[in-house]
């Protein structure tokens, strides 16, 4: 959950800046496309002057007459301030807006100079100055005037009030830290939105964000503001063919925040939900785990007698199904004894079952007591019978391991009862898959047989331990009983 919504903010992220990018290109091609064709509009008026200059008996005509032959509606646009026609000397020939024309000499201006030390240099578009005429910011664009000898003989300038480039940007939300810009390919600003009159005519080109608007005719970078510490998303183009450049700059920061409320409210959801599956997930663990502790009590319960802690019948009955079966194997050794309490309905008859439960316990203990292996195992499988079932053990190591049951039970007493240690004695049936008595005998055969070596005991006289004797392999001699000394 948590990488798919990684994955889903990023791409958020990604579209908001995408949606920023397009913007950005989208206004920057409206605006240039809206101020190329005005430079133009006006550029065509500058030529349309010239060339009319030149015309046939321009000088002759009357001056109201030749003011419409030189000057077409255009010099009376909105934002347009006055068409001037400079001679050589910089002072007014024409005047759009006034017949005769008014006194002025522009001589000082930087365009004028420029014109007459270069006649290659067609449309020229001036920095940021005050005119003389209308007393507000314009830009001056001006075009030279050639003598038929080609020498200087002065200028065509229109102004346009840098209030139409106001216009323009006003209507535009770009947030309150974006701006518009216009510069020209010098580095001069022209103009600046939102507007700020110390930025006017400033020259920015040292900066290395102007120097990246230089690199292409259009573009997308994030670079460094040049008012502040922060960075922008600037999209930049060239104005046509015009020594202009128009760049869209929007705040990273304020880019990130549209899209950063969603992601914070998104993340929030997705972090509740993660934290709810995880509680979830541990409660459900848990749940499973006692779940599972209780299927193995369940489980060990089955396989345990209540009564004497030790394993029951089926333990035993799943113990010889794993691994007591199969044909007899002559190099196998295992060994089985039958253990039962003797005259123990006597001992339930005189001092009741509690007794009875008692002795049967200690008998548990005293069975447990008795072998020390790991793979011997120690089963209650009904009533006071008992059995010990001994891997890896020959007949021998059996008989040795069935004395040290007498010998533990020997001291088996329970005090509340009055019965004294060596009172309590048992009788053992004892069976080998080898062994002289036995032969060689499957071992799923030997409780059947230890069952009977164990009824043998009892036949014998109780307290002792009686090696079965195998059917199929008869001994040449009677069968092996062996009384335990040490009773009582």
């Amino acid at each position: 959950m948590l990488l798919i919504c990684g994955q889903m903010l990023l791409d958020m992220r990604g579209d908001a800046w995408d949606k920023a990018t397009q913007t950005s290109r989208n206004l920057l091609q409206v605006i240039e496309r809206d101020i190329a064709r005005n430079v133009e509009i006006i550029d065509l008026s500058l030529r349309a002057v010239v060339d009319n200059l030149s015309a046939p008996g321009i000088s002759e005509i009357g001056p109201e007459l030749r003011q419409l032959v030189l000057f077409d509606r255009a010099a009376t646009a909105t934002d347009m301030g006055v068409v001037l026609v400079l001679n050589d000397k910089g002072d007014t020939v024409f005047d759009s807006h006034a017949v005769p024309a008014r006194r002025l000499n522009n001589a000082d201006r930087d365009y004028f100079r420029a014109h007459a030390a270069r006649a290659d240099l067609g449309l020229v578009i001036s920095r940021p100055v005050t005119s003389r005429l209308v007393g507000v910011p314009v830009i001056v664009l001006s075009r030279r005037i050639t003598k038929p000898d080609g020498s200087f003989g002065g200028i065509v300038s229109a102004s346009l009030k840098l209030s139409y480039f106001t216009r323009l940007f006003a209507n535009i939300g770009l947030g309150p830290r974006g701006a518009i810009n216009l510069y020209l390919r010098d580095g001069t600003r022209l103009m600046r939105h939102p507007f700020a009159p110390a930025d006017i005519g400033a020259n920015v080109a040292r900066s290395a964000t102007f120097q990246q608007f230089l690199t292409a005719s259009h573009g997308t970078f994030v670079g460094d503001s040049l008012r502040d510490a922060g960075q922008r998303l600037y999209a930049y183009t060239s104005v046509g063919d015009l020594p202009l450049i128009l760049n869209v700059a929007l705040a990273v920061e304020e880019i990130d925040a549209q899209w950063r409320h969603k992601a914070l409210v998104i993340g929030l959801m997705v972090l509740v939900l993660c934290g709810l599956t995880i509680g979830l997930s541990f409660l459900f663990g848990c749940e499973l785990r006692q779940r599972t502790r209780m299927q193995a009590e369940l489980a060990r319960l089955s396989l345990t007698d209540v009564l004497t802690g030790l394993p029951n019948r089926r333990r035993f009955e799943d113990e010889i199904a794993r691994a007591w079966t199969g044909p007899p194997d002559p190099a196998a050794m295992r060994s089985l004894l039958a253990v039962d309490v003797d005259h123990f309905k006597a001992i339930n008859d005189r001092y009741g079952h509690g007794i009875g439960d008692a002795v049967l316990r200690g008998l548990a203990a005293c069975l447990s007591a008795s072998i020390r292996r790991p793979g011997d195992l120690a089963c209650r499988i009904g009533g006071e019978e008992f059995v010990l079932l001994l891997p890896d053990t020959d007949e021998a190591g059996a008989l040795r391991i069935a004395e040290a049951v007498h010998a533990e039970v020997a001291t088996l007493g329970i005090a509340a009862a009055g019965i004294r240690p060596g009172s309590i004695t048992v009788s053992i049936g004892l069976a080998s898959t080898r062994g002289s008595a036995t032969g060689t005998v499957a071992p799923a055969d030997l409780y059947p047989l230890a069952d009977m070596a164990l009824y043998a005991a009892k036949a014998a006289g109780r307290n002792r331990t009686h090696i079965a004797v195998s059917r199929r392999n008869p001994p040449p001699s009677p069968p092996v009983a062996a009384q335990w000394a040490g009773a009582a």
